[in-house]
Formats: C-alpha cells, structure tokens, sequence
C-alpha cells in the first residue's frame, strides 16, 4: 500500500500583532467592576500567550467609537453579513501568502483541500486559489467547512487517501482561519477571557507518495459523548458565536487516559518520540501532558507555538509540525487536536529519513 507523506509545510499570519489592543479592549469593558478586571488581569498573566496576529489592523480596533473606525466599534459591533465581506476579502490574501512559500510549481497540484470554520462565501476560498496561484482549473477541490480546531487531521486524512487510491496525485492543503473577525461585545469575563486565546493564521501543506518529510501511518477520532454543550461554535447574527466550557481539560484528560490504546496506534505513551499537539491553551496542553504522563519538555512545541501565535484554530498544529519539519527531529510522533463534539482527532507519524 502506498504511503502518503507531508512533504512541506509553509505558514503565514496577518502582519498586525493585535494582543496588546485586545487586552486593552477588555480592560475597558470591565473597568467597572475592579474583581473583574483583577481577574482577567491575572488570568491573561497565566495565558502563555505574547503574540496574537489578526487581519484587522489598528484602524479597525479603535474600540471607542470614534470616526474612522470601520470594524469594532462599542455598541455598535459589525453583522455577520460584514465579518463575512471582510472573510471574503481577506482570507483568500493569507492562503495564498502561505502556498508561495511552499516554492513549489503550481501545475504539479493535482487535488486541492480547504478547511475553514471562520467564513463561508462562493465563489470560495478554493476557486480564488485556483485562479490567484496558477493551479489547473480541473484541480480537484475539497472543503473541510466548519469543524473547528481539529480539522486540520480530516484534512490530511482525507490527502493520504486521495494519495494511496491515486499514487501520482500532489495534494494541496490549505488550513485558513480569521478568528479575529468574530469578536464579540460583551462584559462576561468568560467571553472575555476565550476571545483572548483566538487569533489569525493560515497552514499550506504539500502530500504526496515522494517519501520526504512526514509519513502518515494511521488517524483515530475519539468522540466523547455528552460533552456537545461544552464547546459550541454557532452562527449568530452578529458573527460566530463560541461557547467553550471551562471543564473541557478535564474531561479531555480522562478520555484519552480511556483511550491511549486507540489514540496511539496500540503503542504506549513512551514509544512516541515525538507530540505536535493543538495549541488549544494552556490548561489543554497541561490536560495532555498528564494525561499520557508526558515529560515537561515533550510538548514544548506546542507551547512555542502558543505563545508566538495564540490558537488559530485549524492551521495550528500545523504550525507546530512545521517547526518539527525545520529542526529535521527524527522519530514516531502524534498529532492531536481537538473541536466541537467534543472530539480528538489523532495522526500517527514518523520523520522520513
């Protein structure tokens, strides 16, 4: 059976690096209530987060309402209709700043994968792709639409299975997200303190049977049920509406304790060399680690990435399993990553030689 590998990975985020005016826009939603404000303080301190990129830039985050603020004004927060004008107008400039620093020629692609939870529009993403980058207009073209942060892994699941029917196939995924148009106006400190995690990012990944990079063994879905409450993701009339519980770490912790046989391929956790895990937030990496009794430095990657780049949804743990790409690490690895459902996705892998 042929076997499929992740032959090059390239990233990219929107040039504004927009935590420090996020942070700055909830210190003045809660300055009212100084417990609120002590909190959120302290529990931005805790984040692990330096660094948040959005395609909104400092013109449009004004916040106070004054003239010229054309995105995020106080009580006066944009409709879904104008978060998806800017989706439609931004997300396609991102993708395609990722697949050019792939360095790859563009009519080698044969099949094209798109995930998104972030923006709908049609055209889409995907046929502005294939006009914008020189990909061949009879390219296949797959989306991934809505599953969140753990749609990167049914991405490349779906890649190596393209690849092992069709041996000559080169696939093109493209993971894109704009967080960041999806904040919401609020003064609950839970809102509060989930639109401080999200931000802005894109993943293009090259697979095919050429045996470099990251051979892609086996993939597993781990859904938990009765945890569909705990993280939601909704359409509302004033954008995406996101509901994520703070129990989530601990009911992830338990259920892959449960299912470590099946989320490792049978192996156990000392035999994987090697987590690119989702940057979910701090608390899930810790849920993570002490669920497969990981040592402080098996996740560092992930870590690195969450503080560089915040969560960005799909394309994250991409990001993390470039770095692994870059620093040439050789080993059996696990890509995990987790969404609504509540489910955790899994990958197998090892380094090529």
């Amino acid at each position: 059976m042929t076997t499929a590998y992740i032959n090059r990975i390239a990233t990219a985020v929107p040039p504004h690096d927009v935590h420090a005016l996020f942070q700055n826009f909830v210190c003045t939603v809660l300055a009212e209530d100084q417990n609120k404000l002590a909190l959120f303080r302290r529990m931005t301190k805790r984040s692990d987060i330096e660094h948040r990129f959005s395609c909104l830039g400092p013109d449009d985050l004004l916040f106070n309402g004054e003239p010229g603020a054309p995105f995020y004004t106080r009580g006066a927060f944009p409709t879904t209709k104008t978060r998806m004008q800017r989706y439609q107008q931004d997300a396609p400039v991102l993708a395609e700043q990722a697949i050019a620093r792939l360095g790859i020629d563009a009519t080698r692609i044969s099949h094209l994968i798109v995930t998104s939870c972030t923006g709908f529009s049609a055209p889409g993403v995907d046929l502005e792709l294939v006009q914008q980058c020189g990909l061949s207009p009879s390219v296949e073209r797959t989306i991934v639409g809505f599953m969140g942060c753990y749609a990167a892994i049914p991405a490349l699941k779906l890649a190596r299975h393209i690849v092992r029917s069709e041996p000559s196939a080169c696939v093109l995924v493209v993971n894109i997200e704009l967080c960041t148009l999806h904040l919401q106006d609020c003064s609950e400190l839970e809102q509060a303190l989930l639109f401080l995690l999200f931000s802005d990012g894109c993943a293009a990944s090259i697979v095919s049977a050429e045996p470099e990079g990251i051979a892609l063994d086996d993939f597993h879905s781990t859904f938990i049920p009765n945890t569909s409450d705990l993280m939601t993701w909704s359409v509302r009339d004033f954008g995406f509406d996101m509901v994520l519980s703070g129990q989530i770490p601990a009911v992830l912790q338990s259920a892959l304790q449960s299912n470590h046989d099946e989320v490792l391929g049978g192996r156990a956790p000392a035999e994987v060399d090697l987590w690119a895990v989702h940057s979910g937030g701090r608390t899930v990496l810790d849920a993570v680690e002490r669920a497969f009794h990981l040592p402080t430095t098996a996740l560092s990657l992930s870590r690195e990435t969450l503080r560089r780049y915040g969560n960005m949804s799909s394309p994250t743990v991409m990001f993390v399993l470039r770095q692994m790409l870059q620093q040439a690490r050789s080993g059996v690895g696990c890509a995990m990553a987790f969404g609504p459902g509540l489910v955790a996705e899994s990958m197998m892998f090892r380094m090529a030689a």
